[in-house]
């Protein structure tokens, strides 16, 4: 698998520079986007991560509640086992378990729909930045535009020029 992963780059590498290699009197234009610095600049990206705060803050304050409900019994009941007999305290030891696997339980769900939601948020705003970049890479002629790169020169990143296209649009 990964001689046809190499051997695909190879043939892909070739490809390009032979395109180059045939249009000496173009230039051949290359942009970098940086995907992460649009989830955390562009408005999009904000209004998305806003909207899923409200979305989930009520949730999220009674995750909290149950918490600290479950470590108050826990501390009332570490103060109190001492005392209590072996029938009470397996009693006790009990509902505290049952009550904490709930709440991790409702931890999860909550984890698990909340990253959902996200993904879902960050999608559109991902659909819509794919959108402004092919704006902003046709009007200044780019030839390609990559969004991932182990290394790039700063002059081809046109991050800064999609995240404004992007926040001038309502």
């Amino acid at each position: 698998m990964k001689y046809l992963s190499r051997h695909h780059c190879m043939v892909f590498l070739l490809g390009l520079f032979a395109l180059v290699a045939h249009a000496p009197a173009q230039e051949f234009r290359v942009g970098f986007v940086n995907t992460d610095r649009i989830f955390r600049e562009a408005n999009t990206a904000k209004a998305a991560q806003a909207k899923l705060e409200a979305e989930f803050a009520k949730r999220e304050k009674e995750l909290q509640d149950i918490g600290n409900a479950v470590k108050n019994l826990s501390d009332k009941f570490e103060r109190e086992a001492p005392t209590l007999s072996e029938t009470q305290r397996t009693a006790r030891q009990k509902q505290l378990l049952d009550q904490d696997r709930d709440f991790q339980r409702k931890r999860r769900e909550f984890q698990e729909d909340l990253n959902s939601r996200k993904n879902e948020e960050l999608q559109q705003v991902l659909e819509r930045a794919n959108r402004v970049v092919k704006q902003v890479a046709e009007a200044e002629k780019y030839d390609v535009v990559l969004q991932e790169a182990v290394y790039i020169n700063p002059k081809h990143d046109i991050t800064d020029k999609v995240i404004r296209a992007l926040n001038a649009v309502k």
